[in-house]
């Protein structure tokens, strides 16, 4: 049985441990996603917590808000492009890599996978744009993969919100342990859990005051200590499942994963820390300063606008009209001179340009300026295209390889060990089982070939030098040293051209032998002049002799 007073208190330790971030996490979602505000809280969901409250008391500007809206889209296109297949698999046993049937194999797994993940019923086209949402706003993002259900084959997604989730490391850094709190009202537990439901909140479902009570249900995932492979149930499985109520200390179900079922991307992870830090936390202070410039700033443009009359005490002046069309009368002196000024309200330009300097801090944090070069300068040529490739690769690296280290590569072991499990792959070869199974993912999305744009930018800069140095000398040797037959297709790859649009080696092959062909038809055309004159002295000369 499982201890669940263990797991409550253990719970309360994690919550308690995690409070400094739930504080940073609640600044970021009132100035950012105001539908979070009040759900990051230590000790559990805010009892307050009111769906469709607008929450937008502090948010003056809106720029962190669309700079993470933009942040969503732009790692949505580099990981995960939709419509692209963004990684493959392969053995992980070089020499299978040369098997006809373990490539075959491979390529069906991998079509299978694309072809769950982008089902409709499987939402994750929408769920991952949440993780990803909350990956720039809090550092943190994750989703749980777990099979379709309802008598249905194929896979599901869930995007678990930061507030109601907390995890736990292993050893070695990895996430191994998580508890999932959230709430459910009395019919849906009963539709959830059936029979282990109390009788007493069973019943609240006749009770019309009672019936949309919530009571916090955990959903606890971690390493199984009686782990037994050779059972069947639950306790055959290295992670544990345990669903239970906080407030009865009741246990609700009972059951086990064969992999962690949840995925968890942390942008930035510093020492001793469990959770990332995310763009929204590194420029906070920016995010904070913005808006109270944009008050203050908005506050002075009233007065502006809107200004402040100062007039002299002398009984001339009395009530004062600002109607359009008004006449005052004593407004100025005998000799024209005004009577009424308005307050002074200083540079408001200063203003603009202290947010300027704050949105362009925000912006770079979020890498939306990483992604204008192109758009600023379009007429650019392709080394320096590559050039600036390679540069935002650079850049982009640590982010894309923490990506896919542990989250994306974890969740495609999870979704195709559930595919195996439903029966849904292929019969498995006989020389991978011997191997051990093995793959490997390679990722193929715009990021991975960001990060591998260097050896394409050190080509081109190699080639201009050679190409330069051969306009000045006339000496082409240096060109010698360049292999473009193995190079051209690499670029293609790096810069993303799709394969059908290029040629095949045998398409190479045959258009070079056609150019050869045409260059020695070419040849005789020129010659054949030539050739003709020649046979006519030859005949000339023959005759002569005779």
């Amino acid at each position: 049985m499982p201890d669940i007073q263990f797991h409550t208190q253990r719970l309360q330790s994690l919550r308690t441990a995690r409070g400094n971030f739930d504080n940073q996490w609640e600044e970021a979602a009132a100035r950012l996603i105001p539908a979070h505000v009040s759900t990051f809280q230590s000790n559990g969901y805010n009892s307050t917590f009111n769906q469709g409250r607008k929450n937008t008391e502090q948010i003056y500007d809106a720029t962190a808000a669309l700079a993470l809206h933009r942040f969503g889209s732009v790692m949505e296109s580099l990981a995960t492009p939709q419509g692209q297949n963004w990684h493959r698999l392969t053995p992980e046993n070089d020499e299978l890599r040369k098997s006809r049937n373990v490539k075959l194999f491979m390529d069906k797994v991998n079509r299978l996978l694309f072809k769950h993940r982008y089902r409709p019923k499987a939402n994750f086209v929408g769920q991952i744009q949440k993780v990803y949402s909350s990956y720039g706003a809090y550092g943190n993002g994750c989703i749980f993969t777990d099979e379709l259900g309802g008598g249905q084959k194929g896979l599901r997604y869930k995007n678990l919100h930061l507030g109601e989730t907390y995890f736990a490391e292993n050893h070695q850094g990895i996430i191994d342990t998580m508890y999932r709190c959230f709430k459910l009202k009395p019919k849906q537990l009963v539709s959830q859990f059936g029979d282990a439901v109390p009788k007493e909140i069973a019943d609240e479902i006749k009770n019309a005051q009672k019936a949309e009570t919530d009571y916090e249900v955990v959903h606890a995932v971690y390493p199984r200590e009686d782990y037994d492979n050779r059972r069947v149930d639950g306790k055959g499985m290295p992670f544990a499942s345990l669903y239970f109520l906080t407030k009865t200390k009741t246990e609700l179900q009972e059951g086990g994963y064969q992999s962690f079922p949840t995925s968890l991307a942390r942008y930035a992870q510093y020492a001793n820390e469990v959770y990332g830090r995310g763009p929204a936390q590194l420029v906070l202070p920016a995010i904070k300063v913005l808006n109270e410039e944009k008050k203050t700033v908005i506050k002075q443009g009233h007065r502006v606008v809107d200004p402040v009359l100062l007039a002299h005490d002398d009984g001339l002046v009395g009530s004062f009209s600002l109607r359009n069309g008004a006449i005052n009368a004593g407004g100025v002196n005998a000799q024209g001179r005004p009577l009424v000024h308005t307050l002074p309200t200083g540079n408001i330009a200063v203003g603009k340009d202290l947010m300027d300097d704050e949105r362009s801090v925000i912006n770079d944090a979020f890498l939306i300026t990483l992604f204008q070069i192109l758009t600023e300068n379009p007429q650019m040529t392709a080394t320096e295209v590559l050039e600036r490739t390679r540069e935002k690769g650079m850049l982009i690296a640590p982010t894309a390889g923490r990506l896919q280290a542990e989250f994306l590569g974890p969740m495609i072991e999870r979704e195709i060990d559930l595919l195996e499990r439903q029966g849904l792959l292929p019969e498995i070869p006989g020389e991978l089982i011997e191997s051990g199974g093995g793959f490997v993912v390679e990722y193929d999305s715009p990021m991975s070939r960001m990060a591998r744009a260097e050896n394409a930018s050190g080509f081109m800069r190699s080639l201009d030098m050679a190409v330069e140095f051969f306009n000045v000398t006339q000496n082409p040797e240096p060109l010698d040293w360049f292999n473009f037959d193995e190079a051209m297709p690499a670029i293609q790859d790096i810069n993303g051209a799709p394969t059908e649009w290029t040629n095949t080696a045998d398409t190479v092959k045959k258009i070079r032998e056609k150019r050869s062909e045409d260059a020695q038809q070419q040849q005789l055309l020129e010659a054949a002049p030539a050739m003709a004159g020649l046979a006519k002295t030859a005949a000339d000369l023959g005759q002569g002799n005779e």
